[in-house]
């Protein structure tokens, strides 16, 4: 026994199967870990992507300055408002969805879970990008002849709703790569 090299128990992340240590125990622990993390991260992005569309809604929705400053007067501003509450109600039913699950009710089955985070993310994040790039050439134009409340309200609901379009993506891609791990499919 006196021959028996001696363990660095910290170099080798703990004893076998201590919390967080080698062996299949530390693996499961590992896994559990990065599964919390995404589900986290996920639901932060949802959130933020909740508040930007519900901003970008509400600032072109109150952008109305009279005469020709009115956005619906304009297919382009009125498509952001309609792509902006879509996504509003999108991000708040999955917002839901996930209350429901920390409460431990019953959510729908996991592949059919999945699909539907990865495609309604998609499919809304898709539509915030092509929104806000219809949305753009007319304010700019309209910058260029006068640069006042109705441009920067437009600008800041077209900003909105590209950060929005952003968490969308990351979400996506994190919800992608959730439902690339499912064995069974």
């Amino acid at each position: 026994m006196a021959d028996a090299p001696a363990v660095d128990v910290e170099k080798a992340g703990g004893p076998p199967g201590a919390a967080g240590g080698g062996g299949a125990v530390g693996a499961i622990v590992g896994r559990w870990r990065r599964q919390d993390l995404l589900d986290k991260s996920g639901s932060a992005l949802r959130a933020a992507a909740w508040a930007f569309s519900l901003l970008a809604f509400l600032v072109m929705v109150a952008n109305e300055h009279g005469d020709w400053r009115q956005f619906d007067h304009y297919e382009e501003y009125r498509y952001i408002v309609a792509v902006g509450l879509l996504a509003f109600i999108y991000t708040t039913l999955q917002l839901v969805r996930h209350g429901v699950r920390l409460t431990g009710a019953q959510d729908l089955q996991s592949k059919v879970g999945l699909l539907v985070d990865f495609a309604g993310d998609q499919v809304t994040a898709y539509l915030l990008m092509s929104a806000l790039s219809a949305a753009i050439p007319i304010t700019n134009h309209m910058r260029e002849g006068s640069d006042n409340v109705f441009t920067d309200s437009s600008a800041a609901s077209i900003s909105m709703a590209f950060f929005a379009f952003v968490c969308l993506a990351l979400s996506a891609l994190i919800s992608g790569f959730k439902l690339s791990k499912q064995t069974y499919i």
